[in-house]
């Protein structure tokens, strides 16, 4: 008897938009170029997806073209990346590490985590890469709950003779569970520019550890090194954890590392937001934070231009505590986004990244010039990284996200962000965060962010408040903003909308990739 083909056992295909493939093909031909490899796989992609998926795909790809992308926090991927994580891989359980799986078959996983692992050591100059966090929460618990092993958890057990935390009986395992729960953490403030997992209240990082938190100065609204170091004194933490979602500055390690031997404290370092700029060398010596840290935690995004995902980098001390993440944190890593992972490393690790991220950061700094030139009051003068961060409450009177709405309307995509001490909290907010490496990506250049700055101010000069439903002030008695605004002059809203299309007209994104063959399909873009 002839066995069925494997395939045979899956759902029968059926390819609805198969025509889709068909038109990209007979339009490449028609035109006589040869056939874009990435484009094709773009186009055979959708073709055997259902519409109710394919649709959402092509408008966000329409959207994300027709709209500048100033989100501090994301970028856009190369087309290689995103095809690597579209295979079979995804269906692979490699619980454990390369080498020591609880799932037989590994083979190929273990080749490309351990390539990945490879690529990120070499590309930050770490002794140990861990790459399978899903994102950078994941990234932080592991890297917190590894510290929390080799710092509590092996000592205490070494010292009562025990191999593992399952050879303690109740009354023991209890004893060293409470002083596991019972280890402080000292972290940037949220309001002052760190972020959700760095003890934020509503955090599950705040749950783990005993969280105290240091905020930047009140008038430079940069961090205060001396009041820092009395703090680290007076909390004496387990971990000291320096790093940020929302801070313009360069940061020295180097230095903190020091402060952080002063009292005996792992010092971890949360570089998600600006890994790009380490590994394109625009942080070196004493801002490598990778150099000076015991543990280095980072997204794979952001800046550094690769698939949504986390790292862990750290000194070979660490490496055995953070190879455990699974059954600590993680479950089974996700294979097909490791492989992306190791395309965007790769990629990172070229002269075209070192330029790419040099531009990120003179990108940002003719932002927040252009900003400036207008009026808009930005928070420490300047950057010394990829974000800016504006006050357009004490700029406008507005809150950030009536300024974040009226932006948007005119094809400005940003966030708004709370700022140090900010009295409007964390959803209205004061301030507007911008980020200039998904712009970088397109191609922009230093005299675009700056007429990029001229249209903001434009847009919010013409933007007026209505207030909150409820009253709510300042401590000095200023009423705060909330959601609603009016427009004062309507063509100054389309005015910079056609100076925003202008704008993206000089620089397409993935050009390779024409949707004007999708029109009159029910993949068609709607404007």
């Amino acid at each position: 008897m002839t066995k069925s083909p494997a395939h045979a056992q899956t759902p029968t295909p059926d390819y609805p938009l198969q025509g889709v493939l068909d038109r990209y093909l007979a339009a490449a031909h028609s035109s006589g170029q040869p056939l874009d490899p990435a484009a094709t796989a773009f186009f055979a992609q959708l073709a055997t997806l259902p519409q109710e998926v394919a649709r959402p795909i092509v408008q966000e790809l329409h959207d994300q073209r027709t709209t500048l992308k100033l989100i501090a926090s994301e970028n856009y991927s190369s087309l290689a990346t995103q095809a690597a994580m579209g295979n079979l891989f995804t269906d692979k359980y490699a619980e454990g590490f390369p080498g020591h799986r609880f799932y037989a078959g590994c083979d190929n996983v273990d080749t490309v985590e351990a390539l990945a692992a490879q690529a990120a050591t070499s590309l930050f100059g770490a002794d140990y890469a861990f790459v399978q966090p899903h994102s950078g929460i994941d990234a932080n618990l592991v890297a917190m709950t590894a510290i929390l092993k080799q710092r509590v958890e092996t000592p205490a057990l070494d010292h009562l003779g025990l191999k593992n935390a399952s050879a303690a009986d109740g009354r023991t395992w209890e004893q060293i569970r409470q002083e596991l729960m019972n280890q402080r953490l000292l972290a940037m403030d949220y309001y002052s520019g760190g972020h959700l997992t760095h003890g934020y209240r509503m955090n599950v990082s705040s749950w783990m550890l005993q969280a105290h938190n240091y905020t930047v100065d009140p008038q430079t609204k940069r961090l205060d090194i001396d009041a820092i170091r009395a703090q680290l004194h007076d909390v004496r933490p387990l971990i000291f954890l320096v790093g940020y979602s929302a801070y313009p500055r360069a940061i020295n390690f180097a230095h903190m590392r020091e402060l952080a031997d002063e009292v005996g404290a792992t010092f971890m370092v949360d570089m998600a937001h600006f890994a790009g700029l380490v590994a394109g060398k625009v942080f070196t010596g004493d801002y490598n934070p990778v150099a000076h840290a015991h543990v280095v935690t980072s997204t794979t995004h952001k800046t550094l231009r690769g698939p949504r995902g986390g790292i862990v980098l750290a000194t070979s001390e660490y490496a055995d505590v953070i190879d455990k993440a699974c059954p600590t944190i993680l479950g089974g890593p996700l294979p097909h986004v490791m492989a992306a992972k190791l395309v965007a490393l790769r990629e990172a690790s070229t002269p075209e990244f070192a330029d790419y991220a040099r531009r990120i950061v003179t990108n940002a700094q003719a932002l927040a010039e252009g900003l400036q030139q207008h009026g808009i009051s930005v928070l420490t003068g300047g950057t010394d990284n990829h974000l800016v961060l504006a006050d357009v409450f004490d700029t406008y009177g507005l809150s950030g996200r009536q300024a974040e709405t009226a932006l948007r309307s005119v094809g400005i995509t940003l966030n708004r962000n709370s700022l140090p001490f900010d009295a409007n909290g964390p959803w209205f907010t004061s301030g507007l965060r911008l980020g200039s490496a998904a712009l970088t990506t397109r191609g922009m250049g230093p005299e675009d962010m700056r007429e990029i700055g001229r249209i903001i101010a434009s847009v919010l000069a013409t933007v007026k408040p209505l207030g909150r439903k409820v009253a709510a002030h300042t401590p000095d008695g200023r009423e705060l903003p909330g959601a609603k605004y009016e427009v004062g002059d309507q063509s100054v809203l389309d005015s910079a909308g056609a100076a925003v299309r202008d704008l993206l007209a000089d620089y397409p994104l993935y050009p390779s990739i024409d949707l004007d063959c999708l029109a009159d399909t029910a993949l068609a873009v709607q404007a």
